[in-house]
């Protein structure tokens, strides 16, 4: 499952996909009706790749969550994100039994799914190929260690710079100016 590209912005509904770059931003284009438009480098993106869900033990990545509802409805379209509470949260407990149920809300389980529902009828999901299937990397066939993938350059703006929120503290680089004067 490739979710390389595609975004979710704060303030705006749906998933999107990085098309091109922007001085100030990116371009994107909306899974659902496929309308592109700019995507600010002031907005809050959120790229699906660096999300995940809160369990017990570790926090699961988004991509394995929406991996364990695929196989749950072998492919198909999971219930509809519109059910009531009670069953929704017993659907996402079936799919994700240790997930952490003072930490995730009911919205939370809503937008998965809605999200994932977006993802299904796009055609962006595909089974992953399990190592007892017979597949392997490049990288293992070649006996090379994991190496961290590198962030696609088209979820990037020019000079490299995330688009996403993170943790680290904002730095203001001040740059000194020569003047005539010694």
């Amino acid at each position: 499952m490739d979710l390389t590209g595609v975004i979710s912005i704060s303030g705006v509904a749906g998933l999107h996909k990085v098309i091109a770059q922007t001085k100030s931003g990116v371009i994107v284009e909306s899974l659902a009706d496929k309308k592109r438009f700019p995507a600010y480098s002031s907005s809050k993106i959120s790229a699906l790749e660096d999300i995940s869900i809160y369990t017990t033990g570790e926090d699961l990545p988004l991509k394995d969550a929406l991996q364990k509802i695929f196989d749950k409805e072998k492919g198909g379209p999971a219930p509809e994100p519109k059910t009531s509470d009670a069953e929704l949260l017993k659907y996402f407990a079936a799919v994700l039994p240790d997930y952490d149920k003072e930490r995730v809300h009911t919205s939370d389980v809503r937008k998965l799914i809605n999200w994932y529902n977006l993802l299904q009828k796009t055609d962006l999901l595909t089974k992953v190929p399990t190592k007892a299937e017979g597949e392997h990397s490049d990288a293992h066939k070649a006996g090379a260690e994991h190496e961290k993938p590198k962030p696609s350059a088209k979820a990037m703006p020019a000079g490299g710079k995330k688009l996403m929120k993170t943790d680290a503290p904002k730095v203001k680089v001040v740059t000194a100016r020569k003047s005539g004067a010694a």
